[in-house]
């Protein structure tokens, strides 16, 4: 009726994605009309899934920069007694770069968060 296979029939109904074509010919079997909503909603998702695995990835490469200046500048300063201000000057501005880096890109204060705070606040 649909022009299907069966496994592909049998794919949608575990759950596993379709293509747009599949769904518009499950849906013309059902007389029903599909609209691309849930993939924009998908692809979507997708490019915020994205988005998040590629800050992950940048604050761990900045957390790598940060301990190699540092290993490295503690490494001359224990040769050099006169550049000790100059590792805590790096040890403070990397642990404002980290912190203002995971400020703005991880969503500390979003909507889980404001969720468990009502939770604990007025569902006791």
């Amino acid at each position: 009726m649909s022009g299907l296979s069966l496994r592909t029939v049998q794919r949608i109904e575990n759950g596993e994605n379709a293509s747009l074509e599949s769904l518009k010919a499950l849906a013309s079997v059902f007389e029903t009309d599909i609209t691309d909503s849930d993939k924009e909603e998908e692809i979507a998702q997708a490019r915020k899934e994205e988005a998040y695995v590629q800050n992950v990835k940048g604050f761990y490469k900045l957390l790598a920069l940060a301990v190699f200046s540092l290993v490295t500048f503690l490494i001359i300063a224990l040769f050099n007694s006169e550049v000790w201000y100059f590792f805590f000057y790096m040890l403070i501005f990397y642990a404002v770069v980290l912190a203002v880096y995971s400020i703005n890109y991880f969503d500390f204060f979003g909507k889980e968060w404001e969720r468990k705070i009502i939770h604990r606040k007025f569902k006791k």
